[in-house]
């Protein structure tokens, strides 16, 4: 294990009655990366998020944040999902501060730092709408504006992009791209799309079909900053043939 990891798995895995979840899974996460998760659907991607949430208990293994063990407890990342789960009548400020309201009162503390952060990533003049004003993009950037301030060093982040059209996928991938390196934060990224994985990641992990294990680790070698034109390097075009010929069956 890296001595800079802020997240180890240790042999974690989960098995649901006859169903193997996910087969013992060891995995460490630098502080500061980011780093994405590709694989057929059903193999174990989510239990594997939900394992390091605390939302699961494994069956084996153990999970550890900043060398501290956290195996089976929650309130120590922030988790986004597909789906952007606004609450409808809440405005944008409302969303963005929900943390708060579902754990202690909201202060005016917390909504100058939903304000901040609003007016900072392009949704300033909207702080006062509701989702249904919102178009898919920018519900989106309200869930992870949600997650961000609860202010936890690791983002789990599940899909968060999958339901888009391709050129707001694309818009949004380089607006995360420029919050992770403003915010410094650790991400850990579920994605389908392999051109999305290595666009935004220092590392691509793959995993197997169901039992889920992690296959290959693979080092991203595309230097950053990234734009579009990353998408036609030569570099990109290799990794993704080798990441897509071990989910089709291949062996690197």
């Amino acid at each position: 294990m890296s001595a800079d990891a802020l997240l180890q798995l240790r042999d974690v895995g989960k098995t649901f009655g006859d169903t193997v979840a996910l087969e013992p899974t060891s995995l460490s996460v630098d502080e500061g990366s980011f780093v994405a998760i590709v694989g057929p659907s059903g193999c174990g991607k989510s239990t594997l998020f939900n394992v390091i949430a605390g939302l699961l208990t494994p069956d084996s293994g153990e999970v550890r944040l900043s060398d501290e063990p956290v195996t089976g407890t929650t309130g120590h990342v922030g988790y986004m999902l597909q789906k952007d789960l606004l609450v409808p009548w809440r405005t944008v400020e409302g969303n963005i501060t929900m943390a708060a309201r579902l754990t202690r009162r909201v202060t005016s503390e917390d909504r100058a730092e939903a304000r901040r952060v609003a007016e900072q990533y392009g949704l300033g003049e909207f702080l006062r709408h509701y989702p249904s004003a919102l178009s898919g993009g920018m519900r989106q950037r309200v869930a992870f504006m949600r997650t961000l301030v609860t202010h936890q060093p690791l983002l789990l982040l599940d899909e968060p992009f999958g339901a888009l059209d391709a050129q707001t996928r694309l818009e949004m991938q380089q607006w995360l791209l420029q919050v992770w390196k403003d915010t410094g934060r650790t991400v850990l990224f579920i994605t389908h799309d392999v051109d999305e994985s290595i666009f935004l990641s220092d590392r691509v992990l793959v995993m197997s079909p169901r039992p889920g294990r992690i296959i290959a680790d693979l080092a991203n070698p595309l230097a950053r900053p990234r734009d579009v034109d990353v998408l036609i390097d030569p570099q990109f075009i290799e990794m993704k043939s080798q990441i897509m010929h071990l989910l089709h069956g291949g062996r690197r």
